[in-house]
């Protein structure tokens, strides 16, 4: 139920604009209220000095209320997030998220050699391992985001559910982006891995590829297509040490989720298995891609691959300014995030084909 606007301003009278301002905003990241217990102009009317005449003025001080802005702010970022981080983009997360400062970095690749022969007699002198440092090159990262505009009209006819689902679009579009950008990685559609100053494409099989993690001739039918697959981790490293990882992972297209919610059920080893709408349209898109419906791919996701973050997911406000004159735009909120998927081991995640 929409809070009353009486109730609103009883509060403000007794614990001020800024006070019930600061409690509507925490009792809304905590649960305990609703993005659609808010009204617009219950909100404005209660926090913004004046109230309904200020409201009813053609020309609103609504701008200059901070208390009004910020719970403005909370209520928006509550819509916004939420819609952003919702289950449905699964890809997003799948990859680890790594924060970062840089516009594109390098990650050292460590690598300890030495022969097998570990033992130290006594009184004998310990063997030195020599460390060889590579690096992988993630890609410069890229901001995305967009503008919600809250007009005076949207105050006054108290807008609310269409500023909340504007709100809402806004955070799944920018999730959606996300998601997309982070599949063309998984996928293949896109190549960024760059392994000591080299590209090299995210799945092979060619002999003079680094590793091979690309199984043809492998489609998802039954159990030796899983231990084919499984096998290859044993096989391919591009340092002289044994690829330790543990696949944990599967993701594959709708046609085969059913085939995969069966095999995986009955196998002793605990995969989760993930089915992407959006990967498969993004497939059949692809020209030389052929039987997209039988792609699937396993491994350990989070160390093959990270979202380089410069900054998650933000909402910003501003005020007045030319907007406010020529649209009677009370308010501009913007939503943005920083980031780029990159590829960090490649190794991890075997991608099978028909």
């Amino acid at each position: 139920m929409t809070i009353k606007t009486t109730e609103l301003q009883r509060q403000v009278e007794l614990n001020g604009a800024e006070n019930t301002a600061k409690h509507l905003a925490d009792a809304l990241l905590q649960g305990d209220l609703k993005p659609d217990d808010f009204s617009l102009r219950g909100l404005a009317e209660s926090l913004v000095p004046g109230g309904l005449e200020q409201v009813e003025q053609a020309n609103s001080p609504i701008t200059h209320s901070i208390p009004f802005v910020n719970t403005m702010g909370a209520l928006l970022t509550q819509v916004i997030k939420g819609a952003y981080s919702q289950r449905v983009f699964a890809a997003s997360q799948l990859v680890r998220t790594i924060p970062t400062r840089l516009d594109g970095e390098k990650v050292c690749t460590l690598e300890l050699s030495t022969d097998n022969n570990l033992i130290v007699a006594t009184g004998s002198t310990y063997r030195a391992a020599t460390i060889h440092a590579g690096w992988v090159e993630t890609p410069g990262t890229a901001k995305h985001g967009l503008l919600i505009p809250v007009t005076k009209e949207a105050v006054f006819f108290d807008q609310t559910h269409q500023v909340l689902a504007a709100a809402a679009q806004v955070g799944e579009l920018l999730a959606l982006n996300k998601e997309r950008r982070i599949l063309d990685m998984i996928l293949g559609i896109t190549n960024t891995f760059k392994l000591d100053g080299i590209f090299w494409d995210t799945y092979s099989a060619a002999s003079s590829h680094p590793f091979k993690n690309l199984l043809t001739g492998n489609e998802l039918l039954g159990w030796e297509n899983i231990e084919a697959a499984e096998n290859l981790f044993s096989n391919m490293p591009y340092t002289s040490n044994p690829l330790l990882v543990e696949p944990n992972t599967v993701l594959l297209m709708p046609p085969k989720r059913y085939t995969a919610y069966q095999l995986f059920k009955d196998l002793p080893v605990d995969y989760k298995v993930i089915s992407s709408d959006l990967g498969y349209q993004r497939l059949k898109t692809q020209n030389g891609i052929t039987n997209p419906e039988k792609m699937w791919f396993i491994g350990n996701f989070r160390k093959a691959f990270a979202y380089m973050e410069n900054w998650p997911i933000t909402v910003t406000c501003a005020v007045g300014g030319e907007a406010d004159l020529m649209q009677d735009v009370a308010l501009r909120f913007k939503a943005s995030e920083r980031g780029v998927p990159a590829v960090i081991d490649p190794r991890c995640v075997i991608k099978c084909t028909a």
